[in-house]
């Protein structure tokens, strides 16, 4: 799938898709309450209620950088919480490769925060190491999400995902700690979205008059939009990511901005009642 935002394109590159199977992350979107949201279907839900969501990875292309947003869950992982996502044996450098972009291609890996479904192909198994996925690249990670999970990474499965897909892009001298709201390019500003993580960041592009959103997981999928408070089982600060949610969503309500989501394809922001819905594109 392509967008264009101005001279910058963006295209994704899916690595799992689901219908279902989604209540252990948002355990208030029953198919019920979805089936009460008719823009959700057939887009992002089915007749039945059941969400659809997908792993998946957006390449940023500017008139000058070749940019790989978020990298999925990776092959070879261990140690994951999800049982299915150990040892994973997917064919995803091949369809990246297929659309445009051998890894040696890109010039810039840019995570909008750590967890394990957002950095898993960072690296790559080698002979036993684990070594940069993308050894032309430097890996932009946000300062204050990096340090947490470097000093707080306790439990067994946070440890797994920073030591295998985190640490080693480190000691190979390929990261680059930014504040939140850095500028990386003319085109691309992060914004600070705490609250999924401590130093989760969204990412904004304007580029000819034109302004584009990737979110992140800021929403896992578009019902939060209109349940601002139905945080996901994975956020850090539940309270604190209801908030951005909606600071968030507000900024960039009823403007052509083209938001596409780290789970769920493109589409528009409109206001409704107290909250928004999610307009898709075709």
């Amino acid at each position: 799938m392509h967008w264009t935002v101005g001279k910058v394109k963006i295209t994704k590159v899916v690595e799992l898709e689901t219908v279902g199977s989604t209540r252990f992350i948002l355990p208030l979107a029953t198919n019920e309450e979805i089936q009460k949201l008719p823009w959700l279907i057939p887009h992002f839900a089915n007749e039945e209620g059941r969400l659809k969501m997908s792993i998946h990875s957006l390449l940023v292309e500017t008139p000058k950088r070749r940019i790989i947003v978020d990298t999925g869950l990776g092959n070879d992982k261990q140690g994951r919480n999800v049982p299915t996502w150990n040892n994973r044996q997917d064919p995803f450098l091949d369809r990246l490769t297929a659309a445009g972009f051998a890894p040696d291609s890109i010039d810039t890996v840019l995570c909008t925060h750590l967890h394990v479904d957002h950095v898993g192909w960072n690296t790559r198994l080698v002979g036993g190491q684990w070594v940069p996925t993308f050894a032309n690249a430097r890996y932009v990670f946000g300062k204050t999400e990096f340090e947490h999970w470097r000093d707080h990474s306790d439990e067994p499965d946070k440890k797994a995902v920073f030591g295998d897909s985190v640490k080693p892009i480190a000691d190979a001298g390929k990261a680059d700690l930014v504040p939140s709201d850095a500028r990386l390019s003319d085109e691309i500003t992060l914004i600070p979205t705490p609250g999924h993580s401590p130093g989760h960041m969204s990412i904004h592009i304007k580029s000819d008059g034109q302004e584009g959103l990737l979110t992140g997981d800021v929403a896992h999928h578009p019902c939060q939009m209109a349940h601002l408070d139905w945080s996901s089982t994975a956020d850090s600060d539940p309270k604190a990511s209801a908030v951005t949610r909606r600071e968030l969503f507000g900024r960039f309500t009823d403007t052509p901005t083209l938001v596409i989501g780290g789970h769920f394809n493109a589409g528009h922001i409109r206001r409704e009642g107290d909250a928004f819905k999610f307009i898709a594109l075709g």
